[in-house]
């Protein structure tokens, strides 16, 4: 009988000495949420490309430069004087208007009236920021936004929906340096 019940405890001890397992999620997700999300932005950015592409073509009178940051620009008013751009801590005054790739005003100047900004201290969305660093004092240009550029995924909540590429005419009319 003591062989018998040394025997179990050796059973009991090797079979309760086993390793933990990890648990299994309840429900696992695949990647094919993230595939169809990477597919569906491509698809976009070709989309937006074309549309800013034949923009161009149809506007041959336009001289169109890329900018490093990622749109389309053309002067309508370049400043042959020397001059500065502004840098960070710039005061700004500077108009700008909005429409989109059917030339149909979204905001106009009058709308928005004359802005000052204080350069890359306060919020504007991304494009508008990156193209009053293009700008001299006086000059004015116009900017071919991809939605990346513009409001993106959400809009403005106002007159702008999501993924819009707009059109954007903006005039730096003064650079106050910051001391």
């Amino acid at each position: 009988m003591k062989g018998l019940h040394y025997f179990m405890v050796i059973i009991f001890v090797l079979t309760s000495c086993k390793s933990p397992e990890a648990r299994r999620p309840i429900s696992q997700t695949t990647s094919s949420f993230i595939s169809k999300s990477v597919s569906k932005n491509k698809n976009l950015i070709k989309f937006e490309e074309k549309l800013i592409q034949g923009y161009m073509i149809n506007n041959p009178e336009n001289n169109y430069i890329a900018s490093e940051y990622g749109f389309w620009y053309y002067y309508v008013t370049k400043s042959s004087l020397e001059g500065e751009r502004p840098i960070f801590g710039d005061i700004l005054n500077f108009k700008y208007a909005i429409s989109d790739f059917n030339n149909q005003n979204i905001y106009t100047e009058e709308e928005l009236g004359n802005r000052k900004y204080n350069m890359d201290k306060q919020e504007l969305f991304t494009g508008l920021r990156e193209g009053l660093k293009l700008l001299k004092a006086g000059e004015t240009i116009v900017c071919l936004f991809p939605s990346q550029k513009a409001f993106g995924f959400y809009g403005d909540d106002n007159k702008i929906g999501p993924n819009t590429p707009l059109i954007c005419s903006i005039t730096l009319n003064l650079i106050t340096k910051n001391k």
